[in-house]
């Protein structure tokens, strides 16, 4: 391949991962066409996109970004997912696609969150965390709870005080 052509190919992967802080690296090769069509229809349906690379193309594309890390010592080919919601949405839905007999060879390598390398392990356990919906209302039950308690401490004595004010002016 020429140097002009692996220039042509790096800035265009550079201008596809621009903006991009979290993604992980899945392995696809071997997949027979139709579900890898099938793949990247599902992930597109959720915002996630899913390209295949050569890895030390993605390397100079990626260097001096935080998605560099996530390519170190990688060998062969590979494929970057990233998009969604959130790195544990993006997650939780390779770790599902990969337990799917259809797409046999696609698993996780693993890849980058928060400038953190993430291993296939961590994919796993970053899937079961909760997404960032989830999080917020978690947040927001908790920030209300101590609020209904104390309304609800505050009005219960007036509530039965009235209820037994109501009670003695029925019975006369």
């Amino acid at each position: 391949m020429s140097k002009y052509l692996k220039d042509l190919m790096t800035d265009e992967l550079k201008s596809k991962l621009d903006g991009v802080s979290d993604a992980l690296v899945v392995d696809v090769i071997g997949m027979e066409a139709n579900a890898s069509v099938e793949l990247r229809r599902s992930l597109r349906e959720k915002n996630m996109h899913l390209m295949v690379v050569k890895n030390s193309l993605a390397r100079r594309a990626t260097e001096g970004t935080a998605l560099a890390i996530a390519f170190e010592g990688a060998t062969g080919t590979s494929a970057v997912v990233w998009g969604g919601e959130d790195v544990v949405s993006l997650a939780k839905e390779v770790v599902r696609l990969a337990k799917e007999a259809d797409y046999e060879p696609f698993a996780a390598k693993g890849g980058v969150m928060d400038g953190e390398k993430l291993s296939s392990d961590d994919v796993v356990a970053v899937s079961k965390w909760p997404t960032r919906e989830e999080q917020l209302s978690l947040l927001m039950g908790q920030i209300l709870g101590p609020g209904a308690t104390l309304s609800a401490q505050l009005l219960g004595p007036g509530k039965l005080l009235a209820s037994q004010v109501k009670q003695k002016g029925e019975e006369e």
